[in-house]
């Protein structure tokens, strides 16, 4: 089945990837080509998107219509081109960096927008391309390259967030938890209006390295020990949550979607002046 995926959506001259030894990256991309395999999607209908970072790098090598865009703007492109091609599955595929920081205006508006596009989130914690700064995710009291002492930010829950901004679906995977993981991810695609899931990644070359949280098979380990449901850990207290890993749906609501409220108001128009 793995050799099927490849033929079939990966750009095989661009490979191999150039990810570290044991980065939950590969694992996370596999899940969404196995996604769209399941749901039986036209591969000249989806448009992958994606910024700058290590996950970024996903665009290149999945064979679809793909485009590797600036620092934290893959929504904003991923905006114009479902406004200019409502009938395209737009995917954005962004690194916790990339999506909740320099583009986390961008991802709270097209949350409460609804616009109808899919967000994966590959999240590890850690700026892993440019030399293990910490990020919006990162533990407090965890390292980075920029935070020698531990960092003293809390982090964001990203899923959270974007449901609190408004989106129709929210959901949280992990590169342990690979059936579930499609499955949230496969309701994400089918979902019409805004749907993320922030599916967490393993980066034991910087964050793990840096944290001695050990490679990549304790990381895995780790998500295997510490997995709760969504539904579970949404009725604890934060400082009880904050050390579980979270699997399943946060959101799922029916909002209005942009681009056919959009349409509504173009056929009025025309309806108007004849």
């Amino acid at each position: 089945m793995a050799s099927k995926l490849i033929d079939k959506y990966m750009r095989e001259d661009h490979l191999p990837h150039i990810w570290c030894p044991g980065c939950g990256h590969g694992i996370l991309m596999r899940n969404v080509a196995k996604a769209i395999d399941n749901l039986g999607i036209n591969q000249e209908k989806v448009c992958l998107v994606s910024g700058i970072g290590c996950a970024a790098r996903a665009a290149g090598y999945m064979d679809f219509q793909t485009m590797h865009t600036t620092h934290g703007r893959a929504i904003a492109f991923a905006t114009g081109v479902k406004m200019a091609r409502p009938d395209l599955e737009v995917i954005v595929i962004a690194g916790d960096g990339d999506i909740a920081a320099i583009g986390g205006n961008h991802l709270i508006h097209a949350a409460r927008r609804n616009i109808n596009i899919t967000v994966i989130v590959f999240n590890n914690d850690i700026y892993g391309m440019t030399g293990g700064q910490y990020s919006p995710t990162t533990p407090t009291g965890d390292y980075g390259t920029t935070a020698p002492y531990g960092n003293l930010d809390r982090p964001f829950d990203i899923g959270l967030l974007a449901a609190a901004a408004g989106a129709s679906y929210s959901a949280k995977g992990t590169c342990y938890h690979v059936p579930q993981t499609i499955k949230l991810i496969e309701d994400g695609i089918k979902h019409k209006g805004f749907a993320l899931i922030d599916c967490l990644g393993v980066c034991p070359t910087y964050y793990g390295r840096k944290n001695k949280k050990g490679g990549a098979v304790e990381m895995l380990t780790r998500q295997k020990e510490n997995m709760i449901t969504a539904e579970q850990a949404y009725k604890l207290p934060i400082h009880e949550r904050e050390s579980k890993v979270i699997l399943g749906k946060i959101a799922e609501n029916d909002f209005p979607e942009f681009t056919e409220e959009y349409q509504k108001i173009i056929d009025r128009l025309v309806k108007q002046n004849g």
